[in-house]
């Protein structure tokens, strides 16, 4: 689809689309492009939209409602709302008029508009467009700034389409060598180095924890090492880590059947990191970026870790396996050792689809944060409210510990005591971060695969690239 931004109202569109503020709608523009004399009923109120036929001109005219934008931050899921429901009746050229508005709020209509186009991950036979083509897209608004604005949001919906993507793709297709192949065709296209450790490899780097985790399955794990340098001498340097788990039955400790099929999302952590770096390489900000991804499938066969295994890791701490279906913290562990190890940077943060805990706490609106630095917390946060992929603190007390300390290994995989899960997860990632003194830990299970506008079922939502590239912007401004 063409999205183009301009200052100009275009010439005899198809369509226009003006918005405004609730309370602060303009009557008189109003009337005069749809060709009335008379108020038309329309206050701008959120999710209203009234669609209006010129009466002597041949285009369409919609108003939508902002409603009162006090916080403009969680406007562009509104829009893409608004966008999906109207857009099978938009066609030709469509003039969406913006100058009244922010450049925020450009940049958040922009979002929604090209998330509302997303096309969903599809094998029929038949896979028509139901007769809706993809219209010419036009935004009319004020200044060079708002462009620049709109322009970003594009790169933004861009990748998060690639991310949905990658996760709502079924497992017997999204192999670890799945994942691998789309991180050096990104890295490749993009700018950034991709090294992949491949199962020998693993085995020569002493990635036994990652390794226990992939060894039922057919299909070898891996770990790729993404590395994005700007231009710029001594940039900060962040590392991110993401779980790529690219199927879980739970291995032994299996899962029940039903909703199993969703478990294709659990690599969503990693598909979310893949995306930041994308994108930072895709904006070229003057940050050095690193991202670990180690990637398996946990599946089951004779060759399967067992509950009662004690394994080693990349950090040379021996594991005590009580739960396979805790798969994900293993996997973890090695990605955060040998990141910190190699890397050091100055920032780390992992996420991942870790504990069904964390979607009893907090359900499907917020991603469950544990940090041992309040500076790093509170920036998070804040970037959390300004991309509305929102986060909300939990504890990361040493009284949580006890519960993961093994009689027979350094760790244990999963604590005795049924409560707490998401906080005894995070202690333990927490004891293969090396004494790191800026590690945050970010829990998506509630909130990457959940119901949306685009299927009946569940899908990917790509949450965490808005959220991390909005945290790296604030941190290079502060810095």
């Amino acid at each position: 689809m063409k999205v183009t931004f301009q200052k100009k109202i275009v010439n005899n569109p198809d369509f226009f689309i003006f918005l405004f503020e609730e309370g602060k709608t303009d009557q008189k523009r109003i009337k005069e492009f749809c060709g009335t004399k008379k108020d038309v009923p329309f206050e701008g109120k959120i999710k209203e939209c009234l669609r209006v036929l010129h009466p002597e001109l041949p285009h369409e005219v919609y108003l939508f409602g902002l409603g009162n934008l006090k916080m403009t931050d969680g406007l562009w899921k509104e829009m893409r709302s608004t966008f999906f429901k109207t857009k099978p009746f938009l066609k030709g050229v469509v003039n969406i008029i913006c100058d009244n508005l922010t450049e925020r709020q450009v940049y958040q209509i922009s979002l929604g508009m090209a998330l509302a186009y997303k096309k969903l991950v599809t094998y029929k036979v038949e896979n028509g467009t139901n007769g809706h083509s993809e219209p010419e897209i036009v935004f009319t608004v004020k200044n060079e700034v708002a462009i620049e604005s709109g322009n970003k949001a594009l790169l933004l919906s861009d990748t998060q389409e690639s991310v949905m993507t990658w996760i709502d793709t079924p497992s017997n297709i999204k192999t670890p060598a799945f994942m691998v192949d789309k991180a050096k065709n990104s890295a490749k296209k993009y700018g950034f180095s991709c090294k992949v450790l491949d199962k020998d490899a693993l085995q020569k780097q002493g990635m036994f924890s990652l390794l226990a985790v992939g060894q039922g399955s057919a299909n070898p794990p891996a770990m790729l090492v993404l590395e994005y340098k700007p231009q710029l001498q001594k940039a900060k340097k962040i590392g991110l880590v993401g779980k790529g788990i690219t199927f879980d039955t739970g291995g032994i400790s299996i899962k029940p059947s039903t909703n199993m099929g969703f478990m294709k999302s659990d690599m969503s952590g990693a598909a979310a990191m893949l995306g930041c770096i994308e994108l930072v390489a895709k904006r070229k900000l003057p940050v050095h970026l690193v991202v670990v991804l180690p990637l398996a499938e946990n599946s089951v066969d004779a060759n399967s870790i067992r509950p009662g295994d004690v394994i080693s890791s990349y950090s040379g701490k021996s594991i005590e396996v009580i739960d396979t279906d805790a798969e994900g913290r293993l996997v973890l562990a090695d990605g955060l050792s040998y990141i910190i190890k190699n890397y050091n940077p100055d920032v780390v943060i992992d996420m991942a689809t870790l504990t069904g805990n964390v979607v009893q706490s907090l359900g499907n609106y917020a991603s469950g944060l544990f940090t041992n630095n309040e500076e790093l917390a509170e920036a998070l946060l804040s970037a959390g409210q300004q991309s509305d992929e929102k986060l909300w603190q939990l504890p990361l007390w040493d009284e949580y510990k006890q519960d993961m300390l093994s009689d027979i290994a350094d760790i244990k995989n999963l604590g005795s005591k049924p409560m707490a899960g998401s906080v005894t997860a995070a202690k333990f990632l927490e004891f293969f971060t090396e004494g790191h003194t800026a590690w945050a830990h970010i829990d998506i299970a509630g909130v990457a695969f959940t119901d949306s506008e685009y299927a009946k079922s569940r899908t990917a939502t790509a949450f965490g690239v808005h959220l991390l590239c909005q945290f790296i912007e604030n941190w290079l401004e502060k810095k």
